[in-house]
Formats: C-alpha cells, structure tokens, sequence
C-alpha cells in the first residue's frame, strides 16, 4: 500500500520520501515502482521519459521508519501495520522529525483517527486519508478527519486528492468509516448462510455473481483479501463498537485463520489453489439464488442506511463509497428504492423473527423511511 501511495505521487510530480524499517520491504517497492511507472510510459499514462523523471524524484530510506529526511515533506502518510500502537509511535516519533506545519496522514483502515492523533503534540495536523489497494488504480479515497483535525487540513488533504484525480468521501472517525463498515454484511451473511447449510460456497458466490452482479462473490473475495485481514477488519469494528451482534465474526472464519488457510496467499481458504485441486462446482439453482441474494442485500441497504442514520457520511458519499471503494454494482441506497424500503424491512424484521438474533436489526431510519412511504434522492 505504501509503495502504491508513492507510486501515486511519483506520477503525479511529487518528490517522495519513501522509507520502512526493513530494507528488503524498501528495495522491493522501488523495483515495483520503476515497473509501473514504465508500464504506465507504455501504454501512453505518462509521456516518454516520465517514468526516469518520476523515479528521479524518488528518495529512498532503508532500515528506519523515521528519518530526518522527512523533514522536507508537506505530508506524510503512514502506511504501517494496523495496530493503534505502532501508529500512534510512528507518528509521535515524526513530529520530531517534520516541520511545523506539515499534515501527518494515517492510512488506516479501521482504527480510530481520534486516537492516532491523539499520541501526538500537534493532533490538529493529523488526519485519516484511506487508499484501497491497489491506490495507483483504485478511484476511492476516504477522508477522515479526527476531532481535533483542523478544518484547513482536512479541506487541503481532500483537495490534494482530488487533484491525483481520486474520488473523496468524507467520513466520520467509527469503526471502520463507510466502506468497511457497511460491507460487513456482504462477507458476515454470506458465512451466516454457509453456517446455516442454505449452500455452499461456490453457490453463494455463483448467485452473487450472477445474480447479484457482485464482481466476485464473498468467499472468493475473502480469500483474495486474506482471511487474517478479513477477520482483523471484522473484529476490530465489533469491538470498536461494543461488540454490536450485526458486526459479529464468524467462528467459521475464526477457524481458517487458526489453521493457517488464509485464502490464495497460503494456497488455501474456503478454496483450494494447488494445481491438483478438484473443480469448484456450484449448484446454479436461480430460485434459491436469489433467495440469497436479497437476503444479503437487504443487510447491506440496512447498513448503508444506518450510516446515513448515524451521520457518518452523506447518502451521497456512501453511494460513492461502494461503487467506488469495492465496484458494487450500484449505490445501495438506490439498490434500497429498487426494492422498496418496506420489502428490505420486511425481509430483515423476518430474520429477527425466525433467529431472534439482534445482528438482524432494522435501522430506525429505514423503518421510519418506509412506514413514510419515502425513498432516497427524491
């Protein structure tokens, strides 16, 4: 993600300073860089020579996660491991090293800005900006000021963004901001449905796919994200929001992260990647498919719209978002009027009934939305 950022701004004439505490992690990423900037040259993204002119703006720093050559930077997005100690550290320990007013980003994906900031003397510059991977290509890009983020800052980070020509939405500092927060039912009731035995994995992802027009099903998804990050995201937004049953994980998944089958990266998850592996075969069965699929897009329209509920971001922003941040195939609130808002209720209040589990709780604002009658953008 880091060497994806610098990429970023190396492209769009930047001088960066690019720097991990291991050397290999460094020299790994400046090779990578080299590769797409000419890739770039090739198919005509940057004109010839531009990549040799972006990589000259390139200085690299092995061994130390802090260097005093830092010290020439406007900005400085952290892109470390997603734990709130290390990052709080790292950006303690920049502030030493940074002039006065340079902005300290962090790029996390789940923890709270508030609490970055917090470990550090000047909390007013510090700011979350949230890349998706990979952040040359993905078009998204979450802002997130933190409570003590000044307004300057997060106006200046929001208008550097949109001019590396990203689409910003601005997100209220909870647990996991727009898109990791609201995405959690498509993986959640995905594996509700496979604990349930309604199918199988490469059902689910068949009639997400195909019916759904979901880009990749959940579990092939999963997979491909990592269990160990899939799950991490999971359970740092339950317990970031006091252990909330419509964010709980799965101990299914829970399981493939304790035997090591962390999805295509271990060779192995809810599928198979050695060669040798037997066919994925899915039971296209359109009715129960579809069963599925407005199950699991009831819970993501209830999602989207307890966001809007809570103010976490606008109805707008949330569309942009999805569409932009993980490619659904359409903004859920409009997905939501598709429907009806009074059908989505009335699948979720179903869910209640026949589990009485609370992870199946309607948003007051959709249950207000269709006892009204009323729809988004009208």
């Amino acid at each position: 993600m880091g060497g994806g950022i610098a990429q970023l701004a190396l492209s769009r004439g930047h001088r960066v300073v690019l720097s991990d505490a291991a050397a290999d992690a460094v020299a790994a990423a400046r090779m990578s860089i080299a590769a797409a900037l000419a890739l770039d040259v090739g198919k005509g993204r940057l004109s010839p020579g531009g990549d040799h002119a972006a990589l000259g703006g390139l200085q690299v720093v092995d061994g130390a996660a802090v260097s005093d050559a830092f010290g020439v930077c406007d900005l400085v997005i952290e892109a470390i491991a997603e734990r709130l100690d290390a990052k709080r550290a790292l950006l303690r320990d920049l502030e030493s090293v940074v002039q006065p007013d340079c902005v300290l980003a962090t790029n996390t994906s789940s923890l709270s800005v508030t609490a970055i900031a917090a470990a550090c003397r000047h909390p007013e510059r510090v700011v979350g900006m949230h890349f998706f991977n990979p952040a040359p290509v993905m078009p998204l890009v979450e802002i997130i000021p933190a409570a003590q983020t000044s307004d300057e800052v997060t106006r200046a980070v929001r208008a550097l963004a949109d001019r590396w020509g990203k689409v910003t939405v601005r997100a209220s500092d909870t647990p996991g901001f727009i898109v990791n927060r609201v995405a959690r039912p498509f993986y959640g009731e995905a594996l509700r449905l496979l604990e349930e035995g309604v199918a199988d994995a490469p059902t689910i992802d068949w009639a997400m796919r195909e019916i759904g027009g979901f880009r990749m099903g959940p579990f092939l998804l999963m997979d491909f994200i990592g269990h160990d990050v899939n799950y991490a995201v999971t359970e740092s937004v339950w317990a970031a929001t006091y252990y909330d049953p419509r964010y709980r994980p799965s101990v299914l998944q829970r399981r493939l992260v304790d035997a090591g089958w962390l999805g295509r990266k271990a060779g192995r998850g809810f599928y198979d990647y050695h060669p040798d592996a037997p066919a994925r075969d899915a039971r296209e069965d359109a009715r129960l498919g579809a069963a599925m699929v407005h199950r699991i897009v009831a819970m993501l329209v209830n999602e989207a719209v307890d966001a809007v509920h809570w103010r976490i971001a606008t109805p707008d922003d949330v569309e942009l978002a999805m569409t932009k941040g993980v490619n659904y195939p359409k903004g859920l609130l409009a997905w939501g009027n598709e429907i009806g808002l009074p059908q989505v209720l009335g699948e979720i209040e179903r869910l209640r009934e026949v589990t009485s589990d609370e992870r199946y709780r309607p948003s007051p604002l959709l249950r207000r939305m269709a006892r009204d009658g009323a729809r988004f953008f009208e």
